[in-house]
């Protein structure tokens, strides 16, 4: 019997494999971006020995810098020390980097760290570290502190460098090399973008260093101490120049999240400072709230009126409509009312108490069933994902700074204001297909080509053919088009709030959208949103409330 030891499977390094094509990726594309530093990692993890590449990857992949030896145990790695040696060398790793008290507690073991420190008899674990922090101030090596263990601690050393890397792949910090993962397991499936030079998130190096400064400035929000104003940091987030529109955006929503901590702390000349500086949907009339908090009703009373005037969105002009009046009585001004629209019918139905518990959504279903009428629950999945599949291709245009990676659901700036702006001819051409009547056609051969692939538009899981041959069949092509224009004015506040449950007529070719409520439950602002303008163009919608003939034993809602 031979005594080699076999090597392997090939798939065993996937996530290296994973890894190197990245690189690969980020080397075809963005090589006029990288520095001397940039470039020596990807010569040098290239030549390295397979074992060692392997180890360094998947130290990447786990929450570190630092990591106990014992702790990488690989099998088709090997001896973990052998292929730590080539990236010890490379200066990649620290064999024996300096640890505090803290560092050591937070990878050993209680009763590793009790052969050293004698703890008190039920002491936790951070009390004991507290009794013992001000008599162990200096660092020294993992070894040097648990000799015992027999065992040693590597710190990564570049990290930031790749997480740079991660980030000029993905286009953010919150992605990792998991995601390769999932992708070759068949969990998600992407459209593939084509990516031209001219679509680059990145276009020169100084847009990663901006990223990476409003991300500094992001985490820093998270830990801003309570009793300091966020003054600094407002000024600070308001002096990054950004070249590139997508990180304009970032920069605006940053200040709009600081405007917000401000006012949870009553701020509110912080919060007034952050939003006026900031472009992001609702900042605006944030900022006529803090006025009124502040009392200066003068100026929440102009800077309302202008927005009634040119309202950003629907959200925008609803919250303002009822912010007038109040501002306008304060002034002394008469409160001119408009005309209001006329609401969504709408009825209270009784009905008996289901024996098989269920939601009331499922009951009211049931009961509007039959008599040549079919009803399906919805929600937001049938709309949204008509229009997905009607305008897959513009949505998944390669605009600069919507895709960076092969692994996106969607365009990363779905929800910027310019969002439809930067896409319109796309769209529009989209949207024509209703007037021609080539929408039908379209709409089922996108449902069959694009069956699986994540976007962030299209419910796969909620549609099925006899659905959509109910909704092409019954769904007026001008409706679709207004519920497909309001989505396009503001994807990130109407992609929700839709009817629950969609009744159709198949003899008729007619349909009409129902809202649900429970006892109890009331409407939601983006509810009455989708409502109002359902009435306002002719879409045929209404609300029903449910009581329960026996109101002491409700189901579920």
């Amino acid at each position: 019997m031979s005594s080699a030891v076999a090597s392997p499977p090939p798939y065993a390094f996937y996530y290296l494999d994973n890894f190197e094509r990245a690189l690969g990726w980020l080397a075809e594309r963005y090589d006029d971006l990288f520095d001397i530093a940039e470039r020596a990692f990807l010569r040098d993890f290239a030549a390295l020995p397979r074992p060692s590449r392997a180890l360094l990857v998947r130290m990447l992949m786990r929450s570190g810098p630092y990591f106990r030896q014992s702790k990488l145990n690989y099998e088709e790695i090997g001896a973990t020390a052998a292929a730590a040696e080539p990236l010890v060398t490379l200066g990649w790793l620290d064999a024996a980097p300096p640890l505090t008290l803290d560092g050591v507690f937070a990878l050993a073991t209680r009763p590793e760290l009790a052969q050293r420190f004698p703890a008190p008899r039920g002491a936790r674990k951070g009390d004991w570290l507290e009794a013992l922090r001000e008599q162990h101030e200096a660092e020294q090596p993992f070894e040097a502190w648990l000799p015992a263990t027999g065992d040693r601690v590597f710190e990564v050393r570049i990290d930031a460098l790749c997480d740079r890397l991660r980030l000029m792949f993905f286009g953010n910090l919150h992605q990792d090399w998991s995601e390769f993962v999932l992708a070759d397991l068949g969990v998600f499936q992407y459209e593939t973008v084509a990516f031209e030079p001219s679509s680059r998130a990145f276009q020169q190096r100084a847009d990663v260093d901006v990223y990476l400064a409003l991300f500094l400035c992001r985490e820093a929000l998270g830990a801003w101490p309570e009793d300091r104003p966020h003054d600094e940091l407002t000024r600070h987030v308001n002096a990054i120049d950004c070249a590139q529109a997508w990180l304009a955006t970032r920069r605006a929503k940053l200040l709009h999240q600081i405007g917000n901590a401000c006012e949870r702390r009553e701020d509110w000349a912080g919060a007034l400072d952050a939003y006026g500086a900031s472009a992001w949907p609702g900042s605006r009339h944030r900022r006529v709230r803090v006025l009124e908090r502040c009392g200066r009703d003068a100026e929440a009373l102009a800077l309302a009126e202008a927005a009634a005037a040119g309202p950003e969105n629907e959200e925008e002009r609803q919250r303002i409509a009822r912010m007038l009046p109040r501002l306008l009585r304060r002034a002394g001004r008469p409160v001119v009312r408009l005309a209001a629209l006329a609401p969504a019918a709408r009825e209270t139905m009784v009905l008996a108490i289901p024996q098989v518990p269920h939601s009331v959504e499922t009951a009211v279903g049931a009961h509007l069933s039959g008599a040549g009428a079919v009803v399906h629950y919805v929600e937001n999945t049938l709309i949204n994902s008509l229009f997905g599949l009607l305008c897959w291709d513009a949505v998944f245009a390669a605009v600069p700074g919507a895709f960076f990676h092969p692994f996106q659901r969607g365009p990363a700036d779905l929800h910027a204001p310019d969002f439809r702006a930067r896409r319109a001819a796309g769209f529009e051409a989209c949207l024509a297909e209703l007037e021609s009547g080539a929408y039908r056609d379209t709409i089922l051969r996108r449902y069959r080509e694009k069956a699986g692939l994540q976007s962030p538009f299209v419910f796969w899981g909620a549609l099925d053919d006899g659905l959509l041959a109910l909704a092409l069949d019954c769904i007026d092509a001008r409706h679709l088009r207004r519920c497909f224009e309001r989505l396009l004015d503001d994807p990130r506040g109407n992609r929700s709030g839709l009817p629950d449950l969609i009744r159709f007529w198949p003899a008729e070719r007619r349909y009409e959208l129902i809202e649900v409520k429970g006892p109890g439950d009331r409407l939601q602002d983006n509810q009455i949103r989708w409502l109002d303008y359902c009435v306002a163009h002719g879409v045929p919608v209404r609300v029903i409330d449910v009581e329960w003939a026996d109101a002491e034993a409700e189901p579920s809602a």
